[in-house]
């Protein structure tokens, strides 16, 4: 399915089930793409996660409900979801600044939220660097660490401090710290489809697996065979790397023909060298199939 159309169709699903308990994986069904994937996109096209979406039309549809039907506090907390009044009352305040109790009739100080309006906007004057490349299936070993798409843009640099401190500082034990050095561990960082209900992910810091022991504390991953759309990065990490995944989701994805996301797997590749100059490289791939 076309992007912007899947991204359209899926608040159009969301909207119709607003009074439901809507999970991710039933909205990304919905509109055939991966809960990572569609979690991933939603985001760094709208600005918002589906959870803090789904919780703004809410509490935006709440206020409207206190206001014009006077209804009562219990009674709104239980339509929209929150299983205590005193629950739904701090997220309310919270939301719009003001207590359910203060609202008063008064529409003026209620926060807006309307349903989002999705619109393709091609920004930039550089044509994205990248090439389509079929690979077969890709056996990598490192550690991983379990991440929320809320905040993986920050929370991931951190996982690569730590990991590269904990080389330097020998935290690991030698047979791990042995492992890492022979399957370059550190040349991937894999993201995985993992737990999508409550929008995490798994991310792997990781090298090719080449056989022979693995010490416990370390992970063996495949990454099915597949047909790769290999975005190249050049600059300082993470900025670099991440500008280009948003532009993928922004500007690649609803301009293409001929291709649309394949499934639950985004790799980041990375050269050697100083990742805080301006020519370094790296690279972004995803997964396809065409349309």
């Amino acid at each position: 399915m076309e992007w912007m159309q899947a991204l359209r169709q899926s608040i159009d699903y969301m909207e119709q089930h607003l009074l439901e308990e809507i999970c991710i994986e039933a909205v990304a069904q919905q509109v055939h793409i991966s809960p990572f994937y569609f979690q991933r996109g939603f985001q760094l096209v709208t600005g918002y996660s589906v959870k803090t979406y789904l919780r703004s039309r809410r509490l935006y549809l709440a206020a409207l409900d206190l206001i014009h039907r006077k209804e009562k506090i219990i009674d709104l907390a239980y339509r929209y979801g929150y299983e205590t009044p005193e629950s739904f009352t701090k997220a309310f305040t919270r939301f719009h600044g003001v207590s359910p109790s203060q609202i008063e009739g008064d529409a003026s100080r209620i926060r807006t939220f309307l349903p989002l309006k999705i619109r393709i906007a091609v920004q930039g004057g550089n044509d994205m660097q990248y090439e389509i490349v079929t690979m077969d299936e890709i056996p990598v070993l490192g550690i991983h660490e379990t991440f929320s798409m809320t905040d993986s843009y920050e929370k991931i640099p951190r996982f690569w401090d730590k990991y590269v401190k904990n080389c330097t500082t020998k935290q690991y034990a030698p047979e791990i710290l042995s492992t890492l050095k022979r399957c370059k561990v550190g040349e991937f960082g894999v993201c995985i489809d993992a737990d999508s209900k409550d929008g995490t992910f798994r991310y792997m810091i990781a090298g090719r697996y080449d056989g022979g022991d693995v010490p416990e504390g370390i992970e063996v991953h495949t990454i099915p065979a597949a047909t790769w759309a290999k975005f190249r990065c050049v600059g300082p990490m993470p900025g670099a790397l991440q500008a280009v995944n948003t532009r993928i989701f922004k500007e690649w994805l609803p301009g293409n023909p001929h291709y649309e996301i394949a499934g639950g797997y985004s790799i980041e590749w990375y050269s050697c060298g100083d990742t805080q100059a301006m020519d370094y490289e790296s690279e972004i791939w995803i997964p396809l199939q065409k349309k």
